[in-house]
């Protein structure tokens, strides 16, 4: 169904230049040097409208929160019919939809992380994650790779390499950072005091950063050895995207903790979760209330991560983007091949694919110059100077070789 609200009376200037008054400034600035400076309008399968009619492949997806799609049809008649049969529920009641989605997760993900609580946000779970591992362990301390982005609140920002994150003072004390990828490194850094070892297995906002499988089954047996437990946050590499369910399945290394992120409900609502192995469980039996959420395992929202869930194992997304994300890989870099003076490099795994320009400016301009050609993309925030390319999973090879039509017209503009 077609939104109402008249578009010829929406100003996208209009709105923008109010939004100075009452938000940032440098932010409205920010999306206008990116090109983001139009209103979204509606959303439908690979595609995003804005609200002057204009039509966009859609390669940031929210940082890969609509796997399926934006508002997948699948998904949005579960939610309809869901509002009639329940609400949110009480947040400290169990509830037939909270298990029924919990053991749904438990088949959907592979290995044996078999227990869940459920969150909103990706921080808000890590957080959950990181009181877990030192309730679990009685160690206070975290050791965490360079170049990470986990979430804006407590555990999660002290975590991140977040620009400007000094400002806000003080943060959670006891977190060691050290280079991604060093063994040594880590094997130094690692101590009694450990509670767990953090880390995106790929970085996906710095230049899609991953290591060689040694590296995670070094860092795996490292967490053995010391006590430690390993946790992996695939917000955004989890449900399909790098062309398996979870990333750790190429590096064939299990976490005993996993931070899943939005892509579980497809988009249609807002539900993240935190999964995690029965050994810290037992944690939980003796404290049952360590972390709490409002909204965590809303009812409907349980329903409709049920709804996706359903999606997932009927159309295997990840077997799409096994075939499509090496071509696009083997494209993209010829096209940086033909134009090494601007773009750098290419990196990633499946559809979840970063391109390196020379500078930070070129990185925005890149853009600004793709939205105008049809092609919705974003810069990553932490190496800035990278443009991903996060589509839906389930775009065919049409759109694929408009994907890389349109980004070799911007690359000449630029």
């Amino acid at each position: 169904m077609k939104k109402t609200t008249a578009k010829a009376s929406v100003k996208p200037n209009d709105i923008f230049q109010e939004a100075r008054k009452v938000f940032s400034g440098s932010y409205v600035d920010m999306l206008r040097d990116k090109g983001h400076d139009f209103l979204e309008q509606e959303g439908a399968g690979s595609y995003v409208e804005d609200s002057e009619g204009k039509r966009y492949l859609d390669c940031y997806a929210s940082a890969g929160t609509f796997n399926l799609g934006r508002r997948n049809e699948s998904i949005a008649e579960s939610f309809k019919k869901s509002i009639y049969e329940t609400d949110q529920g009480n947040f400290v009641m169990p509830s037939d939809y909270k298990a029924l989605l919990a053991r749904r997760l438990s088949e959907f993900i592979p290995g044996n992380l078999d227990c869940v609580l459920f969150g909103v946000t990706r921080g808000e779970s890590m957080d959950a994650a990181c009181k877990l591992a030192r309730g679990f362990t009685s160690r206070p301390e975290f050791v965490t790779v360079d170049g990470g982005l986990y979430g804006e609140c407590g555990f999660a920002l002290s975590l991140s390499q977040r620009a400007g994150k000094e400002q806000f003072g003080g943060l959670i004390p006891g977190v060691k950072t050290v280079p991604f990828g060093d063994v040594d490194a880590a094997r130094k850094a690692v101590s009694s005091r450990t509670a767990a070892f953090v880390m995106e297995p790929i970085q996906a906002e710095n230049n899609c950063r991953m290591a060689d499988s040694g590296y995670y089954r070094q860092i795996r047996s490292l967490c053995d050895a010391s006590g430690a437990k390993l946790i992996f946050d695939e917000t955004q590499s989890g449900f399909g995207r790098t062309g398996t369910r979870f990333f750790y399945e190429h590096i064939g290394v299990m976490p005993d903790i996993l931070i899943i992120g939005e892509a579980i409900t497809g988009g249609m609502f807002p539900m993240t979760a935190m999964v995690f192995t029965t050994e810290l469980k037992h944690f939980f039996d003796i404290h049952p209330l360590i972390h709490l959420c409002t909204f965590g395992g809303h009812d409907l929202g349980c329903l409709v991560a049920m709804a996706a869930l359903d999606e997932y194992d009927r159309l295997e997304p990840w077997v799409n983007v096994a075939g499509l994300g090496d071509r696009l890989m083997k494209d993209l870099s010829a096209l940086a091949a033909k134009h090494a003076g601007k773009l750098v490099s290419v990196a990633g795994k499946g559809l979840l694919i970063s391109i390196r320009l020379a500078t930070d400016d070129l990185a925005k301009k890149f853009c600004a110059s793709a939205r105008h050609g049809g092609l919705l993309v974003n810069t990553g925030r932490v190496d800035t100077t990278t443009v991903l390319i996060r589509p839906s999973l389930l775009i065919g090879a049409e759109e694929t070789g408009r994907i890389v039509g349109i980004m070799a017209k911007t690359v000449e503009e630029i």
